[in-house]
């Protein structure tokens, strides 16, 4: 197995030394894999049936990691926030 060495600055080093129950090389490989995940998504618009499992292990599906479309932030602003029900208790919505 190949090993990389990434340059950190002093503050964040400190960070890192302080948790040190954190598996940083996990950490990493994690996320180069949901990179590489992402990237395959948006150009196939498919992903792996590996791939899936480890999007379900770790709840996440490399649509998160992409822009809203600016018409649907649109409509979610111009939505009327005033027609909703305001609730007190639990006992408001269930019988």
């Amino acid at each position: 197995m190949s090993t990389l060495t990434v340059p950190v600055d002093d503050e964040l080093y400190e960070k890192i030394q302080s948790m040190s129950w954190v598996r940083w090389s996990r950490v990493v490989q994690d996320g180069i894999r949901k990179r590489k995940i992402v990237e395959t998504y948006i150009r196939d618009k498919n992903i792996s049936e590996a791939d899936a499992v480890f999007c379900e292990l770790m709840d996440w599906h490399p649509v998160d990691e992409l822009p809203f479309r600016e018409d649907v932030l649109e409509n979610i602003r111009k939505t009327d926030k005033r027609s909703f029900v305001k609730v007190q208790d639990i006992s408001d919505i269930f019988r």
